[in-house]
């Protein structure tokens, strides 16, 4: 009996360990989630994100496209992380996500927080807490957000569906509407355009032969269209430019102002401003940058809230455990 009862407890143990990394998501996310079992987490997170802004500004558009692109597919749940493998292509190597970076930062991070509180932090409250950081400086909002997610246990780049730069508004809506967002939501969401940058190939076509007309978009500021179509006529390798011609770095409003003076890059951004859908919520948010800064804040929680139904706590953001 006493070597059964040794057996057992082994039993429980073995299945304690477990669970501690494989997590159900019954739980609502919660605000200060970490304020017991990793209280300095999220003061670790905004010190390496912090580094990281001051050598390249740059790093707040790529965390909210990382963030968006995670969430869009299984919800957050850090499923965009997870590295390809002899038998699996994973999300990160979808055409759509080519551009998507600063994985190395999330596993700087990752590291620093393992070392604090091991198998505790997860790798999708990572990227959710670093987008927030990198947006507030940035210039946005710095708004509290609810943490508590699991990572996913499946990245597939067949499952990588999403709104891509030539949607129309009603069927950018339509894609929003399905991951439980809304109009509004959406053209707000996409206001973190305004420290974004786009590749020629994503616009080429607006400049030179849009929709097969030999003639550049006619909603197309002929202004723009010629220097873009300089820029992409250059010898180098797909450039790029900003979404945001004017404060390009800075988290604000001007996004909107520029696409309702026909400065929209990407066709899906200068939409935004025409069609009848959404050009009221663009007007809105043009003359209001504080509206916008809280919107964008509200609608982000919003988004962070899609989750994956269960998951784990990764100790590498890069496989499962």
């Amino acid at each position: 009996m006493e070597g059964f009862g040794k057996y057992y407890f082994k039993i429980i143990l073995f299945m304690l360990l477990i669970l501690h990394v494989y997590v159900p998501q019954t739980l609502a996310l919660q605000i200060n989630f970490y304020s017991k079992t990793c209280p300095n987490a999220e003061t670790i997170v905004r010190q390496i994100v912090q580094q990281r802004f001051a050598a390249d500004k740059s790093v707040a558009a790529a965390l909210l496209r990382m963030h968006f692109h995670d969430c869009f597919v299984r919800g957050c749940d850090a499923s965009i992380l997870i590295d390809t493998t002899s038998n699996n292509q994973a999300e990160k190597d979808a055409g759509a996500n080519g551009t998507v970076r600063e994985y190395e930062l999330i596993d700087q991070i990752k590291t620093a927080l393992e070392r604090a509180c091991p198998q505790t932090v997860s790798c999708a409250d990572i990227i959710a807490l670093a987008t927030r950081d990198a947006v507030a400086l940035s210039g946005g909002t710095r708004y509290n957000i609810p943490t508590g997610r699991v990572d996913g246990l499946i990245s597939r780049s067949s499952e990588v569906n999403l709104p891509g730069p030539t949607f129309t508004v009603a069927q950018a809506r339509q894609a929003f509407s399905n991951r439980g967002l809304n109009l509004n939501d959406m053209v707000v969401l996409l206001g973190a355009h305004t420290i974004g940058v786009a590749h020629c190939n994503f616009f080429q076509d607006r400049v030179t032969n849009f929709q097969g007309t030999g003639s550049p978009d006619p909603t197309m500021s002929p202004s723009l269209a010629s220097t873009l179509r300089t820029l992409c006529g250059s010898n180098q390798n797909n450039p790029s430019t900003f979404l945001d011609q004017n404060t390009s770095f800075v988290f604000d409003n001007e996004f909107y102002n520029q696409i309702r003076k026909n400065r929209g890059i990407l066709q899906i951004d200068q939409e935004l401003a025409v069609d009848s859908l959404s050009s009221s919520t663009v007007a809105n948010l043009a003359a209001n940058n504080n509206l916008f800064r809280q919107s964008f804040a509200n609608a982000m929680i919003k988004m962070g809230n899609i989750q994956a139904t269960s998951g784990e706590i990764r100790i590498n953001c890069r496989r499962k455990n």
